[in-house]
């Protein structure tokens, strides 16, 4: 395998380019989300709904709102600021809004899926889907790539010297 030589402003070229790749798949969902969310607010049967399916009704708006301006403000710098050679910055920084985003996208699929459980089921499904969608989402996104990245730096224990 020959090692891939690039120079700082290629890397970061890539770095924008890859991260601005992976806001297209989160933003797809978030999208998805928010249209589900804000065609319910027009059926007949939310006008009639109780003050509980509301509350968490805009709760997973307000996330899903926020999710949005979060995952797609990256894209808003690179486009504005892409000649300024502040891609670093850009990196950086996006780095930590798509993470604020990422978890304000999990948290409004939780309050989503929990108001489902508690429309059809009650109280105790609302309880039971909202944890068990924060668990997963939290897994899945947050607690399995620390775990990669300690299985990439402890070696096997059959490879030391």
């Amino acid at each position: 395998m020959t090692e891939q030589r690039e120079t700082e402003q290629q890397r970061l070229t890539r770095n924008v380019n890859e991260l601005l790749a992976e806001l297209r798949v989160a933003q797809a969902g978030v999208q998805i989300l928010f249209g589900f969310l804000l065609a319910v607010v027009f059926t007949p049967m939310f006008a009639e709904a109780e003050l509980l399916v509301k509350v968490l009704h805009l709760a997973a708006v307000l996330l899903a709102v926020l999710a949005t301006a979060l995952l797609s403000a990256p894209a808003a710098w690179h486009r504005m600021l892409f000649r300024e050679g502040l891609r670093r910055q850009i990196l950086a920084d996006g780095n930590r809004v798509v993470l604020a985003g990422l978890v304000c996208l999990a948290l409004a699929v939780t309050v989503t899926v929990a108001l489902i459980g508690f429309v059809v089921f009650g109280v105790v499904a609302l309880g039971v889907l909202a944890a068990l969608t924060a668990a997963c989402f939290g897994y899945l996104w947050f607690v399995a790539p620390r775990r990669l990245r300690r299985i990439k730096q402890d070696p096997p224990a059959g490879s030391r010297p």
